[in-house]
């Protein structure tokens, strides 16, 4: 049985809960345990330990990440994430809100097994700079 929008519209809402508590590893439970995410082209955080790492790495960056989900779209086993994340640069303080998407690959139990993940970069180092 193929994966329903409902069921991915709610997986979606509870992974922004997910990265809304704060918790790396909640985050990197919506991943198959050999699942991965590539960000804007760069090297691959595979398996859920390196994807509890990388959410890690965004608390550390900003601690006050709040992430909103703007939209999300199915084909097949293949979603994407619309989000929005604000919050405040931990070494600047300056207030962030950047936009984004994540393309998921999604397993037969609806976790994520691939995905890569795009915002602008340029701009977030702008709004860090201030």
């Amino acid at each position: 049985m193929g994966l329903t929008f409902e069921a991915v519209a709610q997986a979606a809402q509870d992974y922004t809960a997910a990265w809304n508590s704060g918790d790396p590893a909640a985050v990197a439970s919506f991943y198959a345990e050999a699942g991965g995410i590539v960000i804007n082209r760069g090297e691959p955080w595979e398996g859920r330990a390196r994807v509890q790492d990388m959410a890690a790495g965004f608390y550390a960056d900003v601690p006050d990440l709040v992430l909103s989900c703007d939209d999300i779209r199915l084909a097949g086993n293949h979603a994407v994430f619309v989000w929005t994340f604000t919050g405040h640069d931990a070494g600047t303080g300056n207030p962030l809100n950047i936009r984004g998407w994540e393309e998921w690959e999604l397993n037969e139990d609806g976790k994520v097994a691939a995905s890569r993940g795009w915002f602008d970069a340029e701009e977030y180092a702008r709004q860090v700079a201030g």
